[in-house]
C-alpha cells in the first residue's frame, strides 16, 4: 500500500521554519520487548512464534484532512474541563500518569509484597511492548502532526518531537487498562474510562489527530490481550496458576479526578511550536513554556 500522505519528517511544525530534526528516540521500536517479538522489524509474534497481525489501520487509508478538522472543530470548542485534562494528561511522560493508578489498586485491595511486584513488572513490561511497538510504526509510517498540516494551527500543548500515528499515549491506555483488568477485573470498566480519556486527552491538546488515539486504543489492547494471555499461563512449583484475579469491587478511588498531579515536579517548559491557551489568553508564537512530553 502506497504512502500516500503528508510525512512527519519534512514538514515544519506550526511557528517553525524548518521540519524537525530532533526525533525523540527514533530507534526506541528496536528495543526488546518482554511478551512480543517483533523479529526482524516488521514481523511481530507470540513468545512461542506464532505470527502477529497488528490490529490498527494502514495511515494510506486514512482521510487525514477530514482528520485535520476534526482537530480544528476539536479546539474550536474546547472547554476548560477538556484543557484541564489535555494538561492532566499531558503532564510528564506517558506513563506517568497510571503509576498512581497501579498504586491505588495495589493498596485497595490489598495485594500481597510478592504479586505487587509481579503486577507492576507486568504492567510496566506491557507499557514498554506498547512503546516499543507504537514507536516501530511512528518512524516506519512517519505520519505528519496537525500542526504540520496546517501552520496556522496553535495546539494548546507543544507537539512532541516524534510522528503523531499511532498515539503513545493512546497505546500504552489501551495496554494497561486491558493487563489491569486482567488482575482486578471489577474494576475494568473505570479502568476502560481513564484509558480514553488519557488518549481523548491528546486530542483536546491539539497534538493529535482522533484517530491516532482511536487506533492506539485499539493497539495497546490488542498488546494488553497478548500480555495477559502469557501471565495466566504461568504456575507455581505445585502446578497452580500464580494470579487469582481481584473479583470483589472495593470500587477503588482512581485518580484523576482531581486533576492534580500525585507526584509534582518542575519540567522544562521550552517549546518553539505555536502554542495557544484560550483560558489564559496568552498566544504563542515565538517559543512559550510547555507540559513536558
Amino acid at each position: 500500500m502506497a504512502d500516500d500522505y503528508k510525512k512527519w519528517s519534512e514538514l515544519p511544525y506550526a511557528g517553525e521554519q524548518k521540519p524537525p530534526r530532533n526525533p525523540e528516540e527514533p530507534y526506541a521500536g528496536s528495543w526488546p520487548d518482554y511478551y512480543l517479538r517483533n523479529q526482524p522489524p516488521g514481523r511481530f509474534t507470540t513468545l512461542n512464534g506464532r505470527p502477529i497481525r497488528l490490529d490498527i489501520q494502514h495511515p494510506s487509508s486514512i482521510d487525514w484532512d477530514k482528520e485535520l478538522k476534526k482537530v480544528k472543530r476539536a479546539k474550536k470548542h474546547l472547554t476548560r474541563k477538556q484543557a484541564t485534562i489535555a494538561e492532566y494528561w499531558g503532564t510528564g511522560v506517558a506513563s506517568k500518569q497510571w503509576t498512581p493508578i497501579i498504586d491505588k489498586l495495589i493498596d485497595t485491595y490489598g495485594v500481597t509484597a510478592p504479586r505487587a511486584a509481579r503486577i507492576l513488572a507486568a504492567t510496566s513490561a506491557g507499557m514498554n511492548d506498547a512503546f516499543t511497538t507504537a514507536w516501530y510504526l511512528k518512524y516506519r509510517w512517519n505520519v505528519a502532526r496537525p500542526n504540520q498540516l496546517d501552520h496556522e494551527l496553535e495546539t494548546l500543548l507543544c507537539t512532541p518531537r516524534h510522528p503523531t500515528y499511532p498515539s503513545g499515549h493512546a497505546t500504552i491506555s489501551g495496554a494497561n487498562a486491558e493487563i489491569l483488568s486482567y488482575f482486578f477485573p471489577a474494576e475494568k470498566e473505570r479502568l476502560v474510562e481513564l484509558a480514553k480519556e488519557c488518549a481523548d486527552s491528546r486530542l483536546y491538546a491539539g497534538v493529535h489527530f482522533p484517530v491516532d488515539n482511536e487506533e492506539g486504543l485499539r493497539l495497546g489492547k490488542q498488546i494488553g490481550s497478548i500480555v495477559v494471555s502469557e501471565l495466566w499461563k504461568e504456575e507455581n512449583s505445585r502446578g497452580q496458576s500464580i494470579d487469582v484475579p481481584y473479583r470483589e469491587n472495593r470500587h477503588a478511588k482512581l485518580t484523576p479526578p482531581p486533576y492534580k498531579q500525585v507526584i509534582d515536579y518542575k519540567f522544562d517548559s521550552t517549546c518553539n511550536s505555536s502554542t495557544e491557551n484560550p483560558f489564559s489568553h496568552q498566544h504563542a508564537t515565538q517559543p512559550k513554556p510547555k507540559l513536558f512530553f
